[in-house]
C-alpha cells in the first residue's frame, strides 16, 4: 500500500476554469475605488481602458489589432464573432473536443451555414495541411477538454482568403500566438490568469474589421452582438465603452492579474511557468504505469489543460479518486470534462506553482492505490 503523503499542495486548485488565482492573491489587494461608480464615469472608463492597455502589453498584441471587453465570457465573445462575421463566404469548422463541437452546433443548427466540418477524436488533431483556407476557419487553439493544441500557426497561410476565428481561451498567456495569422481571437479572464467569469475578450485584426463593415449577416443580431454604429465599427467598444454593464470588481481582479503577469516577467515568463508545470506532470506520467496522456503527440499536447486517461481503472474508480483527493484537500476539480473520455484533467497554467504539481503527483499515487486495492 502506498503511504499517505505528508505534505499537501500549498494551493490545491487545479480546476480548468475558473482556474487558480495568481500566487499571493488576496481580495485586500484589489483596487476598489471604482466600486459603486458607473462604468461610464471617467474613472470607470479609465479602469476599463487600463485593462485593455495592460492586455495589449502583456499579450504583446500589435497595434494592428483592436481589443475589446464584451459580455458572457469566451462563449459570448466567440458567438459574437460567429454571428457578426460568418456568412460572407464558405465556412470550415474544425473540432477535436467539446467546445469546438459546440461551435459546430452553432454553425449548423443556429446559423444554418452548411459548413464543412473537419473532426478528430479526443486526443488527436485532424490533418491541418488539407484545410481549404479560402473558407473562413473556426477552431479552438487549445482544446480545454482534450488536452490537444494546434502546433503553432505555420499551417495557416499568410495569403488566406478566409478569416481565422480562434477560440484561444485556454491558450493565451501560456502559448505564443502568431498575431499575423489571427483575424479574430477570443478568451475569458478565468483561465490562465485566474480571473473571474462572466466577461469575454474580443481581439480583431484589420481583416476582421473589413468584414464587419462590408458584410451584413442574414440573421438578426442581438444587442450584445452588435459591433457597428451607422455602418462603421463602434470604436468606443475598444476604448473601454462596453456594450453593457461589466462587473467592475471582476475588472479590478483582471487588472490585478495582468499587473502580476507584467511584474513577474511578462508573456515569456507566463509561458515558461506553464511549460514547467506541464513538464513536471509529464515526468510523473512517464514513470507511472497506470496513467497516460490523452494527447499522444507531445508536439500537440497542451501545457495548460493536461488530460490523462487511466487504462485499467474503471470510471467509478476514477470518480472515487477525484472525490477522495478533494476530501483530503489535495486537489480540487480534477475530473475529466463531462463529454470527454473518463480520466483526469489537471490545470498547469501560469498561476499554478510547479511545487504544487509535484506535490500533487504523490497524492495521485496514493489515491489510485486507495481505490484499486
Amino acid at each position: 500500500m502506498t503511504d499517505k503523503p505528508a505534505a499537501r499542495p500549498a494551493r490545491p486548485h487545479f480546476s480548468s476554469g475558473p482556474c487558480a488565482k495568481r500566487p499571493g492573491w488576496s481580495p485586500d489587494k484589489l483596487n476598489i475605488e471604482v466600486l459603486g461608480r458607473s462604468h461610464r464615469s471617467k474613472l470607470g472608463k479609465t479602469r476599463l481602458q487600463h485593462a485593455i492597455d495592460l492586455t495589449r502589453e502583456v499579450l504583446e498584441v500589435p497595434s494592428t489589432h483592436r481589443i475589446g471587453i464584451v459580455p458572457a465570457s469566451d462563449t459570448g465573445a466567440y458567438e459574437l464573432a460567429m454571428w457578426a462575421m460568418l456568412g460572407a463566404r464558405p465556412v470550415t469548422m474544425l473540432a477535436w473536443e467539446s467546445f469546438g463541437e459546440g461551435w459546430v452546433t452553432d454553425a449548423v443548427k443556429q446559423l444554418k451555414l452548411d459548413p464543412v466540418v473537419v473532426q478528430a477524436p479526443y486526443g488527436e488533431l485532424p490533418d491541418l495541411t488539407r484545410i481549404d483556407q479560402s473558407h473562413d476557419l473556426c477552431f479552438t487553439w487549445n482544446g480545454t477538454t482534450s488536452g490537444v493544441r494546434v502546433p503553432g500557426g505555420e499551417w495557416i497561410r499568410s495569403d488566406r482568403e478566409g478569416l481565422t476565428l480562434v477560440d484561444a481561451t485556454s491558450a493565451v498567456f501560456a502559448q505564443d500566438i502568431p498575431w499575423d495569422k489571427v483575424d479574430v481571437l477570443t478568451y475569458s479572464w478565468q483561465k490562465v490568469l485566474g480571473g473571474e467569469g462572466g466577461h469575454g475578450m474580443l481581439i480583431l485584426g484589420p481583416r476582421a474589421v473589413e468584414r464587419l463593415e462590408s458584410h451584413t449577416p442574414a440573421w438578426p443580431l442581438p444587442k450584445i452582438f452588435r459591433l457597428l454604429s451607422k455602418g462603421e465599427l463602434n470604436e468606443g467598444i475598444f476604448k473601454g465603452e462596453t456594450i453593457n454593464t461589466p462587473s467592475m470588481l471582476a475588472v479590478e481582479d483582471y487588472i490585478d492579474a495582468l499587473e502580476w503577469a507584467k511584474h513577474s516577467g511578462g508573456l515569456q515568463e507566463l509561458i515558461a511557468r506553464a511549460d514547467a508545470n506541464a513538464v513536471a506532470l509529464s515526468r510523473w506520467v512517464a514513470r507511472t504505469p497506470w496513467v497516460e496522456h490523452l494527447a499522444k503527440d507531445p508536439a500537440t499536447r497542451s501545457n495548460t489543460s493536461v488530460c490523462l486517461t487511466l487504462p485499467g481503472t474503471t470510471p467509478e474508480q476514477v470518480k472515487a479518486m477525484v472525490a477522495l483527493l478533494e476530501k483530503e484537500d489535495a486537489a480540487y476539480d480534477i475530473g475529466a470534462y463531462r463529454d470527454a473520455p473518463p480520466g483526469l484533467r489537471i490545470w498547469c497554467g501560469a498561476t499554478v506553482n510547479t511545487a504544487d504539481i509535484e506535490a500533487l503527483t504523490h497524492w495521485l499515487d496514493w489515491a489510485h492505490a486507495q481505490v484499486t486495492t
